[in-house]
């Protein structure tokens, strides 16, 4: 039904928040109800982008006996209360320009990183952020190194964006077929697994009675009377119940990991009807050859413009290092190395996210915030930038999320040296493959597997790469776009994986990749302090020259 919802909503081209998804849920026939109300408030409509709790209750209020009014058509009219305000109602709070802002004596790069709890993350010299002398303010010693960066560049490569292959009818057959493209794409990878050579059907176990081995998706995960795990795999011909005992301890961590709709290879014996499991199976991540680079890369997400607890002066300290005015001499090269600049979702902070949000805005319409973050951005000189969705922005909130449209933030589109891709997408830059996902699935990790949080997203992310799936679990609070394919699998090994989403900064290195979250931009909300969400405030993530480091702007 969720999923069902979500589309209708999708395809209406409006974004549905939580409260106004509960709200819908509870009527006594959502689906039609959700027809009605698409129908009722005659969307798709320009001055409706996110359909709130409130919008709903309005509707409902207005769709009881006697209290519609009458409009010159007949028709009753919809609430309207809560569209976005017009241009002539908001006047933004000014964020101060990068020239205007007082120079503070310096600021620090630091170590932020917690030890792996697995102990299975590489630790060698580079696998956490190095640490550098308190960059200090430019001297009259020297000049300021300012040089071109973009004419060093090879080139960006769009190696993978579903903004113009991305659709869905949200019918049972798109249903089908996305869950059956990820099914076979991630079982091509565990047929090339040698534990699982020539794998049998699900139907054909009823004929073997020694060893096994099957790949299948997960339909369910449980915890047995006696504190074994029960997993329930399926595949084209049936389903199976698959026993992992307790005392085998290696093996039971193994399969607290194990999450639904991942596709996951079973190695095992019959016993009556379930299968002993011996072995269970990802599709895993070869160790990969680390690449060279003479250049250096940084990485944002979340910075939420637009929102009052935006930390416009640390953004603009941001903007002067890496233009190269900035910093003493030594930093000031590691900014005149910079040629690309990645953002993992989250530029504004968006209208309607969540409850109350509104009261957290000094800019309170969508297209203005846009237009800050194109003045913001527009202060970055000889630097490709590269920008994703994330659920704050402006557009389908269904992953994959194609790029942000061009209506919302025209003024971007107009920046020679920003390109938009969609989340997630992979992009090349100068031969390092970056993979960039904002994190929206970090939420069904977070509640559902053992020992993961948004404290440790790092953790996840290494379990994303075993599993090559960024978003498996359907169905919770990360909203998935049942399309003809799953763009969401992890089909190449990427260099870097980065991400944002839980405002707190992460950084390990697993098998020869970068597993980088660049925290925020955003100090904390109220929202967050109900979660006990502290975030890592204007700390930038920059890989230079292959070593990680972590610099601090407040």
């Amino acid at each position: 039904m969720y999923e069902t919802i979500i589309n209708k909503f999708v395809e209406a081209e409006v974004l549905l928040d939580d409260t106004a998804y509960q709200k819908i849920k509870k009527q006594e026939n959502a689906l039609k109800f959700t027809e009605s109300l698409i129908h009722g408030l005659g969307l798709p409509r320009e001055d409706i982008m996110i359909l709130t709790g409130e919008m709903v209750e309005q509707y409902l209020e207005d769709s009881k006996p006697g209290i519609g009014k009458d409009n010159s058509n007949g028709e009753s009219s919809s609430p309207h209360e809560n569209s976005p305000p017009s241009e002539s109602s908001i006047q933004a709070a000014p964020i101060p320009s990068a020239e205007s802002i007082p120079e503070p004596d310096s600021f620090s790069t630091d170590n932020i990183l917690e030890p792996d709890p697995f102990g299975a993350i590489e630790t060698s010299t580079d696998s956490q952020a190095t640490e550098t002398d308190n960059i200090t303010t430019t001297t009259d010693d020297y000049e300021p190194i300012h040089q071109s960066k973009l004419s060093e560049s090879h080139g960006v490569e769009i190696i993978k964006d579903s903004s113009r292959k991305s659709y869905t009818n949200g019918e049972i057959k798109d249903f089908t077929a996305y869950f059956g493209s990820r099914y076979h794409k991630l079982r091509d990878m565990l047929n090339r697994k040698k534990d699982l050579k020539s794998p049998q059907s699900i139907q054909e176990l009823e004929n073997i009675q020694d060893v096994v081995n099957v790949i299948g998706m997960v339909n369910n995960v449980r915890n047995t009377k006696n504190n074994h795990k029960l997993i329930e795999v399926e595949d084209e011909t049936g389903t199976a119940s698959v026993l992992v005992h307790n005392e085998n301890h290696s093996l039971f961590e193994d399969a607290e990991r194990v999450v639904k709709d991942e596709v996951l290879g079973v190695v095992g014996t019959r016993k009556g009807s379930l299968i002993m499991a011996s072995q269970l199976i990802n599709p895993g991540t070869p160790r990969i050859d680390e690449k060279e680079m003479d250049f250096s890369m940084v990485f944002l997400s979340d910075t939420h413009i637009g929102s009052s607890t935006f930390q416009g002066d640390a953004f603009n300290r941001f903007i002067k290092w890496i233009n190269g005015e900035f910093g003493d001499e030594e930093q000031q090269e590691i900014a005149s190395n910079v040629r690309y600049l990645i953002v993992a979702g989250d530029i504004v902070d968006g209208i309607g996210v969540y409850p109350h949000q509104d009261k957290e805005l000094t800019i309170k319409d969508i297209y203005k915030q846009y237009e800050e973050a194109a003045r913001l951005f527009g202060e970055i000189d000889d630097v490709q930038i590269i920008i994703t969705p994330g659920n704050h922005d402006a557009g389908r909130l269904a992953e994959p999320q194609p790029a942000i449209p061009e209506e919302y933030a025209g003024d971007l589109y107009k920046l020679k040296n920003v390109k938009f891709t969609s989340n997630p997408s992979m992009v090349g830059l100068d031969g390092i493959n970056v993979l960039i996902y904002h994190g929206r699935s970090f939420d069904d990790f977070a509640m559902t597997v053992k020992g993961m949080s948004h404290q440790n997203t790092d953790i996840i992310m290494k379990e994303l790469l075993e599993k090559r799936h960024l978003a498996p679990i359907y169905g919770e609070r990360t909203p998935l776009a049942s399309e003809v394919e799953d763009h969401m699998v992890i089909e190449e090994v990427p260099d870097v994986l980065h991400t944002g989403h839980v405002h707190i900064n992460s950084y390990k290195k697993y098998k020869g990749i970068h597993l980088v979250n660049s925290g925020t931009f955003q100090s904390q909300t109220e929202f967050q302090k109900i979660y006990n969400i502290v975030p890592t405030v204007a700390q930038v993530p920059v890989l230079n020259q292959g070593t990680m480091k972590i610099l601090k702007f407040n």
